[in-house]
């Protein structure tokens, strides 16, 4: 039996209460697909009596599996290739200078799903910036979901994946094929590292960072829970660091804490300083 409307509402509640993420009434399909198995994994008969469970509280592990189920996950390597050109071109070289005494950068790909993008950020510092092969540089990925930050840590990609904005040449250099997957190289993955955090709970111990990449999550937050989160951005990034946004995101509707700048077709934040 499909769930009713009060059920689905419930739903979006649960999910907007665990990780911030706005589902549209809409979108109330997704539940149908995404949260089956988890019912049938529970024991439920149907979604309807999952929901029941969930309601009842028991178990309350499964509140957070919802939430992690209807996050979104979609990524890609090298996704939207203007802002990795913009990093290129301006923010690395700016950073390299700046951090020259220090020989030491820490990047932050605050919900990476399932590592595309921080491999790819490493993958484009190996390439385009040799230099940096003797300094301390650390690319750190996180995610509210733990499913796809163990599959980041694997850091083995399936076929499909790995045809999605890849370019061939760096596939060849930086990964090794397994059979129909694809693994990435030592190289690389001793550059990354993964963590779950949910962005709009209080973060775990992080380091300060000179480069934040908050690529379309904005979009499913509330205006509070930006605001909050943009506070957090702001505590955890060097002053001499920047902000890169999705290209449909923006902060200035919901902070002051940052100033924006532009270059090489693509926005990029500034922190502001509070002294």
């Amino acid at each position: 039996m499909a769930c009713s409307d009060t059920d689905y509402a419930y739903l979006r509640e649960l999910v907007l209460e665990q990780s911030a993420n706005l589902i549209d009434p809409s979108r109330n399909a997704l539940f149908d697909t995404r949260l089956t198995p988890i019912a049938r994994l529970s024991g439920a008969d149907s979604l309807e009596d999952f929901v029941n469970m969930l309601k009842a509280g028991r178990p309350a592990h499964l509140h957070r599996a919802v939430a992690e189920a209807m996050t979104i996950n979609e990524t890609s390597f090298f996704r939207d290739m203007k802002p990795f050109e913009m990093l290129r071109q301006i923010l690395v070289p700016r950073l390299i200078e700046r951090r020259t005494e220090e020989r030491r950068l820490r990047l932050w790909s605050a919900a990476s799903s399932t590592g595309q993008e921080a491999y790819s950020l490493a993958m484009m510092i190996a390439e385009h910036f040799p230099e940096l092969a003797s300094w301390d540089v650390k690319v750190i990925g996180t995610d509210i979901s733990r499913h796809v930050v163990d599959y980041a840590q694997k850091g083995r990609y399936r076929r499909l994946e790995v045809n999605r904005g890849l370019p061939a040449r760096m596939l060849l250099k930086y990964m090794t094929r397994h059979g129909e997957e694809w693994e990435v190289s030592p190289q690389i993955r001793s550059m990354c590292e993964f963590h779950y955090a949910n962005l709009c709970a209080p973060l775990p111990l992080l380091p300060t960072f000179d480069l934040v990449l908050l690529r379309n999550v904005l979009l499913y937050f509330s205006q509070q829970d930006r605001r909050t989160l943009f506070r957090e951005i702001h505590r955890k990034l060097s002053p001499a660091g920047y902000l890169v946004l999705g290209n449909a995101e923006q902060a200035e509707d919901s902070t002051n804490l940052f100033e924006v700048e532009f270059g090489a077709d693509c926005y990029f934040y500034s922190p502001v300083s509070l002294a």
